[in-house]
């Protein structure tokens, strides 16, 4: 029965380790088709049809004619041809059908596992939190879109925030799950233990109101931000100020990069005294020190594609670092 059970797991997990790499993949194809200003190329939500992309000159031009009718176009993209057009329109279609990929990757393994009565207790529950998770999800990211085709023709940093975060939830529970599975499940924690994943959290929130505001443009220097650390537009919108002014959002971002950094030190310090050799703390602190460079270097070009896009990549690397440095595997009980 042991055997059995093992066994088993294997699957799951395994089914859970390659749900994690596509929704890695995902959040990349997301952070490319922000950089590349692709989000609002696609005008029209068609959840079930919108498997193919436009075959035909015909089909191009009417989505194009579509977009033209959008406050993007008319106050930004006017001077785009139909050649233009279809390079934004391919990562947000890319994005859109990686997410209905991610779906059916999760509900047609669910459907099975359930019917052959191998998902049971914890992780039946768990499985169906994440099915309904990215069901929400995908609503979530058409309300983030459609904030974008009003008469403001960029979408709301708050609805970001929410899509990413999101994005990071179903992350988490999908690879603490497989870990889980893996390897047994977590042992009693220590209360400091959670601190570095939070603080890699609230950085991570605090990166989406800077893309959301692009905010990496308006102070390209570090670590001053114009004559001094703090800006001396820090503060001017009162309550509203750090969710509403591009400035505030960059400071906050920077300041808790660097709060993260100094956590993150001390405490891989604290565990390799004892133990030298460990993997998941080595990769921890390898991985924020990779991520504060590249943070930097993205700052100081301002946000170019490559540096953006792999400084997002590496944010996702290091949440499941500490993930994974905060889950240390005692007996499995499923």
């Amino acid at each position: 029965m042991d055997t059995l059970n093992q066994n088993i797991n294997l699957k799951l997990s395994i089914w859970l380790f390659a749900l994690c790499l596509m929704i890695v993949a995902m959040i990349f194809i997301g952070g490319v088709t922000r950089l590349t200003g692709s989000g609002l190329s696609m005008v029209e939500w068609r959840p079930f049809l919108g498997f193919l992309p436009p075959l035909t000159e015909t089909e191009w031009t009417r989505v194009f004619e579509l977009y033209k009718l959008s406050p993007e176009f008319k106050q930004i993209n006017s001077w785009m041809e139909i050649s233009d057009f279809k390079f934004i329109f391919f990562w947000e279609y890319f994005h859109r059908v990686w997410g209905r990929l991610i779906g059916l990757f999760i509900l047609i393994p669910f459907l099975y596992f359930i019917f052959t009565k191998k998902l049971k207790n914890k992780i039946l529950f768990r499985s169906s939190i994440i099915l309904f998770l990215v069901c929400v999800q995908g609503l979530i990211g058409w309300w983030m879109v459609k904030s974008g085709l009003n008469e403001i023709a960029t979408v709301s940093q708050y609805r970001l925030s929410v899509h990413l975060s999101m994005a990071f939830i179903i992350l988490g529970i999908s690879f603490w799950t497989a870990l889980d599975l893996f390897e047994g499940t977590s042992k009693n924690l220590k209360s400091y233990d959670i601190i570095p994943l939070l603080f890699i959290s609230l950085t991570i929130i605090a990166g989406t109101f800077v893309s959301g505001m692009d905010a990496g443009l308006v102070y390209n220097t570090f670590p001053y931000m114009g004559d001094g650390i703090i800006p001396i537009e820090y503060g001017n919108l009162g309550f509203i100020d750090p969710f509403e002014n591009p400035v505030t959002a960059q400071f906050h971002h920077r300041l808790l990069a660097s709060i993260t950094l100094i956590i993150i030190i001390i405490y891989s310090i604290h565990y390799i005294i004892s133990n030298p050799k460990n993997l998941r703390i080595l990769l921890l602190l390898f991985a924020i020190i990779c991520q504060f460079i590249i943070g930097i270097f993205t700052l100081l070009y301002s946000v170019p594609i490559t540096l953006g896009a792999m400084h997002q990549f590496v944010g996702v690397l290091l949440f499941l670092s500490a993930l994974w440095v905060l889950h240390s595997p005692k007996k499995n009980t499923f």
